[in-house]
């Protein structure tokens, strides 16, 4: 999901910056609010900021010859909403553009995207779809962290099927391609995300168990 710096042209790069900053603002304001109404989920906040910039900086070789990278952004996405973590995924994305080479400035919004976006929306829906038809905590949040994980490869396979077409099969037959590339190749790891993210989540129900009954109790505001 790390679209390397000056890759896009510049119209793409300057559309995929404007389709995101609503979804960076909105989610800011919902910060400021959540941390005003729940000022004992800071920490959680952090942790979970600190989980996507961890997992996210992991570099895996691929078989295809380019390299994986989890998300990590299943987690927030579930605890706070799709766009908390659109927030937290942005910081993250600035961060590995400036200190680890990872993504870039000119490319960080079409990266927000996919990343911070798109996978967080996924899992958010996937999580709480689930859980309203009886599934249990641990398989909800491990087919969002999967699902969610997957769905930011195949919208940066887009993206970039978007900006470079195909010169025999235009758009479609450029998707194909990247799809086959980045998305089908990411299936494993997004499955191990998956298993990670449900031995981080109980973990946080056995040692921040007050933490989550409080964002129970605004759930319905926070996640919106």
């Amino acid at each position: 999901m790390h679209i390397m710096e000056g890759y896009l042209p510049a119209t793409h790069a300057a559309l995929w910056a404007a389709v995101s900053a609503p979804f960076v603002i909105h989610g800011a304001r919902r910060i400021t609010w959540l941390v005003r109404e729940t000022p004992e989920v800071k920490l959680l906040l952090a942790a979970s900021g600190a989980y996507v910039f961890v997992l996210s900086a992991l570099k895996l070789p691929s078989v295809t010859g380019s390299c994986s990278h989890p998300t990590g952004t299943g987690l927030a996405a579930t605890l706070f909403g799709p766009t908390v973590t659109t927030v937290l995924g942005t910081i993250v994305l600035l961060f590995q553009a400036l200190l680890l080479a990872h993504g870039g400035l000119t490319t960080l919004g079409a990266n927000v995207f996919s990343m911070a976006i798109a996978g967080p929306f996924v899992a958010w829906g996937l999580f709480h779809g689930l859980t309203r038809m009886g599934a249990g905590a641990a398989l909800a949040i491990f087919f969002a962290a999967t699902l969610g994980d997957l769905a930011t490869y195949v919208v940066t396979s887009l993206q970039l099927a978007l900006a470079f077409p195909d010169p025999a099969g235009g758009i479609a037959g450029a998707a194909s391609k990247f799809l086959g590339i980045f998305a089908l190749t990411q299936v494993p790891l997004a499955i191990s995300e998956g298993l990670l993210t449900v031995v981080v989540f109980n973990m946080l129900g056995r040692y921040s168990r007050s933490e989550l009954k409080a964002l129970d109790l605004f759930r319905g505001r926070v996640a919106s």
